[in-house]
């Protein structure tokens, strides 16, 4: 196996684990699967990737601090962050530690084979993209307070200057999973 064939997947849903390994090894890559930033650590001791796929949200912790880890580790492992949770805030600190991409879920494996690909940039982006709206981010702002507040919906509410109720009625519009 080349080793810009080889991937490590940091996910903790097992099952969804399971799907992206079988999936990449179908495409002929040699992949190992992480579901805490711990088993990273070890795995890292005996070798490294060429690939990365790294969940954002790794049960009470962060799959930033894997990225940055996997970076430091070898800044030429190209990383991609999978996140149920997106926002721009995450996805800008993503790219700073060492990211090369940045793809909400569901994302399937043709998704991130393409995001490794597209590592280097575009300079040719168009400038006129549709510009976010207030729906946006405001749902954005939520899940950032709700992130800070370990999804406590009475303290979220109160930093948000809005009323539990509210919050909750908006949260049953567009859950958190």
């Amino acid at each position: 196996m080349t080793p810009d064939r080889s991937l490590i997947v940091v996910e903790d849903d097992a099952g969804f684990a399971r799907t992206l390994k079988r999936s990449f090894e179908r495409r002929g890559y040699d992949v190992v699967l992480a579901a805490s930033i711990e088993e990273v650590r070890q795995v890292l001791e005996e070798r490294s990737f060429g690939h990365a796929v790294v969940d954002l949200k790794l049960g009470g912790a962060s799959g930033l601090a894997c990225v940055e880890l996997l970076h430091t580790h070898d800044p030429d492992t190209l990383i991609v962050v999978l996140t149920g949770f997106a926002s721009i805030a995450t996805a800008v600190e993503a790219i700073k530690l060492g990211a090369c991409h940045y793809l909400a879920k569901p994302s399937n494996t043709d998704d991130i084979e393409a995001a490794f690909t597209k590592a280097a940039g575009n300079t040719e982006v168009a400038l006129d993209a549709r510009p976010t709206s207030i729906k946006t981010l405001e749902w954005e702002r939520i899940h950032q307070t709700l992130i800070e507040t370990d999804f406590n919906i009475s303290e979220a509410a109160r930093r948000l200057g809005m009323h539990r109720r509210t919050l909750a009625r908006k949260l049953e519009k567009r859950p958190v999973k």
